[in-house]
């Protein structure tokens, strides 16, 4: 599959487009000077906008352009629209929290304004509680209604273990039980998606080199990369040992060498003990042993790439990469997404992949 066009257009406009309380203002895409929007694994994106905050007025005065608070105000909501002219996507909703007043020498003041998405809020409130009788899927809809979002939840099922929440944000708490099993948390407009990482594909899109593809980094890195990985601990019920041991099943998208097969056949075998969580029978001991083999195999190797602006391009896309050669052409998994706009450059998508295979030189 080639490139597809990002625009039907031979000129489009790259500016984004900003609502703030559901509302367009002309002043703000004429004074909106960059944007950053970040996201990655984990989950709770964020929004930094640079606007110009001195304009002129219908009388032929001038003066500062966002102080009266009738746009800009903590507590405001703000999304983001960036892409093809006349047709563009959402890339960012969320709530202001934060303005910042810069007056640099010789130039116009500055406004930066900082938000965040909904999970925020699942960030600020620390608690201390045991949850029993549960799964991952019901603490993810648990908190879906408490953020106002509709839940996502794909598997997750499972019955879990007693699992203390101690002086943890409901995030912090929910992210550490997801990484244990290998998911992944994002908000989604207004949809909260809480899923393995195996079943999360935000979209594929192709880049090529020297064309969408402006410049990439790649590396293939055998230093943090075993043959199979183990866990051990003990039945609660019964107090028997129990273990496992994983060499890999979920290695994401991709084709070629695994690391786990070259550092075999350069160095040798190499094994990780997980030591960390406790587990209180052999299917917990079998989940962490097979997570803590698949994040190392699905990082082996890892490209930062730039590219012209996309708003497709987020975090959990599969990416397909051409032109980077024999050993790096390949589809990769996308772990982080930073969508700029300058007036210098226009609008750029920063990102970080993965892959677990490496292609034959």
């Amino acid at each position: 599959m080639p490139e597809s066009s990002l625009s039907p257009l031979a000129v489009t406009n790259s500016r984004p487009t900003l609502r703030v309380d559901n509302q367009e203002f002309a002043k703000l895409d004429q004074l909106l000077l960059a944007m950053e929007m970040t996201e990655g694994e984990g989950g709770l994106s964020s929004l930094e906008l640079r606007l110009s905050n001195f304009a002129s007025d219908p009388s032929g005065g001038a003066d500062f352009a966002f102080e009266d608070g009738t746009i800009l105000k903590l507590g405001a909501t703000i999304a983001v629209y960036s892409g093809a002219t006349g047709s563009p996507q959402e890339i960012f909703q969320g709530v202001i929290t934060g303005l910042e007043a810069e007056f640099p020498e010789g130039a116009p003041p500055e406004l930066v304004v900082l938000a965040e998405d909904a999970l925020q809020q699942a960030r600020m409130h620390r608690r201390t509680k045991i949850h029993n009788n549960t799964s991952i899927a019901n603490l993810a809809r648990d908190l879906a209604s408490q953020l106002s979002l509709t839940p996502v939840v794909t598997g997750l099922t499972d019955p879990i273990e007693a699992e203390v929440q101690l002086d943890e944000s409901d995030l912090a708490f929910l992210r550490r039980l997801l990484r244990r099993y290998d998911a992944d948390i994002q908000v989604v407009g207004k949809d909260l998606h809480v899923s393995p990482v195996q079943n999360v594909q935000r979209g594929l899109v192709e880049l090529a080199l020297n064309s969408q593809l402006i410049r990439a980094r790649c590396i293939a890195d055998l230093s943090c990369q075993v043959t199979a990985s183990t866990a051990t601990g003990w039945n609660a019920k019964d107090g028997s040992p129990v273990s496992a041991s994983s060499s890999g099943s979920n290695f994401g998208p991709g084709a070629g060498k695994k690391g786990s097969e070259l550092l075999q056949s350069a160095l040798g075998a190499r094994k990780e003990h997980v030591a960390g969580p406790p587990v209180g029978d052999s299917d917990e001991a079998q989940a962490l042993a097979a997570t803590a083999f698949d994040q190392r195999a699905r990082s082996f190797v890892r490209v930062e790439g730039v590219a012209q602006g996309n708003p497709a391009l987020r975090a959990g896309t599969h990416v397909k990469l051409t032109g980077l050669g024999p050993r790096f052409t390949n589809t990769y998994y996308v772990m982080r997404a930073q969508h700029c706009y300058d007036l210098s450059n226009g609008y750029r998508t920063e990102f970080e992949a993965q892959c677990a295979y490496l292609g034959a030189p």
